[in-house]
């Protein structure tokens, strides 16, 4: 019934278990990372999965969208197989966080089987998180500020709502299945994340993104016990729901590895594999970047993962390029805030929070991330980048000024070209399939 999918589509149309203190499940040595087999893939979640009670529970399945490097229809399979007929419900909820909904094509595609074949099983079904649909939210508690506080080292000072999805009230158990990479907001993305912001409400997604972005992309990319992952994983203990999670670390070449425990537990774990897997070291800083982002991504909301991934690798005074020309949008969702702000480094938002007090902070974080480090002369009114952020997609030349970013033709950049200068001048990196794999020297960054 489950199908491999079909060519890649673009990215936007495409627990903590009460009394269970059982050994953590990994499928597949770590050793060079080899990669699993499908089969390997299919026997060991179903081995992961039987230690854990879900007869007769309505279970909610927390899975990514088409953004994200992932066998999702091997995944699942595996997860129905060992699972499935002993649950009275089995929901899939993409964990959108504030991305654009799935379309039914692109929930096919990425489910790997039709709407016709899911409706063959009595108890599957998906849906996508709605963030923003009155109704659909709820609050299950608050972390009080002097936590918070305590948390993010003064750097956010009140209380915060605790804002979820409504399902993950009305099930008797969430299963997160999803990848873990480096990831810019948390340092290593999965586990807990798929909670908070996955099918979290924007009062709670903006939180973790401004915390972030204070903190700034370079001291977060990459780093497994950051701020923000110590208040994601707060903010998960106010969910009632007893929560497990099958965590995999992926890449263009397969399943490398699979974690099945607790949604802390299983992350961690995974998120030392990633280390190994998605981390390339140099010995020496580049001048310029050449970001050739996935296909996965078709906004710039999604493909600046090709600016923080590679940011930590880039000399002062450098330059990123991300290329893409068949991106013609800022963000899908959020671009009418970001015509209005741009794209601006840190303190440019943080001396001047009154003047956008009426933005939403996860917008000013996404801003401050793409345009990467530097400093803002509030008296002077001169902003100074670390690094030059230039876009050759097929965003207009007028817009990218508008919005503070660099622009190149798409129709004069010859990857070809780029990829000849590389292989003789060492400051010139080209990244091919850009976004999901991070870039560190190994003797330190620049500040």
């Amino acid at each position: 019934m489950w199908h491999r999918p079909r060519a890649t589509q673009s990215g936007h149309q495409r627990a903590q278990v009460k009394g269970y203190n059982k050994p953590m499940y990994h499928t597949g040595p770590t050793a060079n990372a080899p990669v699993l087999s499908d089969q390997q893939v299919l026997e060991q979640i179903e081995a992961g999965l039987s230690s854990i009670r879900f007869a007769g529970q309505r279970l909610l399945v927390l899975v990514p969208d088409g953004t994200r490097t992932f066998p999702l229809p091997l995944i699942l399979r595996a997860v129905y197989r060992a699972i499935g007929r002993q649950v009275s419900a089995f929901d899939v909820m993409i964990a959108l966080g504030t991305h654009q909904p799935m379309n039914e094509e692109a929930i096919d595609h990425l489910i790997g089987m039709s709407a016709a074949d899911r409706a063959l099983l009595r108890n599957f079904r998906v849906m996508n998180h709605e963030w923003n649909t009155p109704g659909t939210l709820v609050q299950v508690g608050v972390v009080p500020a002097v936590e918070v506080r305590a948390i993010t080292n003064g750097i956010l000072t009140e209380e915060a709502p605790v804002v979820i999805n409504r399902a993950a009230l009305e099930h008797d158990h969430i299963l997160i299945c999803g990848p873990v990479f480096p990831h810019e907001s948390v340092g290593f993305s999965g586990g807990n994340k798929y909670l908070f912001p996955g099918i979290a409400g924007m009062e709670s997604i903006s939180a973790f993104h401004w915390l972030s972005a204070m903190l700034t992309t370079m001291n977060v990319i990459g780093k497994q016990d950051t701020p923000v992952r110590a208040l994601i994983d707060r903010f998960a203990q106010a969910v009632p729901t007893p929560v497990s999670c099958v965590a995999s670390v992926v890449s263009a070449a397969g399943v490398h590895g699979v974690f099945v425990g607790d949604a802390r537990s299983a992350q961690r774990q995974a998120a030392q594999l990633s280390a190994q897997v998605h981390v390339t070291w140099l010995d020496k800083p580049v001048h310029t970047v050449i970001a050739a982002v996935a296909d996965l991504y078709d906004d710039l909301w999604t493909a600046g993962k090709g600016m923080y991934k590679s940011e930590p690798v880039v000399q002062d005074g450098g330059r990123v390029m991300i290329y893409a020309p068949r991106i013609r949008e800022v963000s899908f969702t959020h671009g009418r805030w970001l015509d209005e702000i741009g794209y601006h480094v840190r303190d440019y938002f943080a001396s001047q929070m009154d003047r956008f007090a009426h933005v939403p902070k996860v917008v000013m974080a996404h801003s401050t991330n793409v345009k990467g480090a530097g400093v803002f002369d509030p008296a002077g009114r001169i902003e100074t980048p670390r690094i030059q952020v230039d876009l050759a997609t097929g965003i207009p030349q007028e817009r990218c000024r508008r919005i503070n970013l660099g622009y190149v033709d798409p129709a004069t950049v010859s990857l070809e070209e780029w990829d000849r200068r590389a292989a003789s001048d060492d400051g010139i990196l080209v990244i091919h399939h850009a976004g999901e794999k991070l870039y560190r020297l190994r003797e330190g960054e620049p500040a």
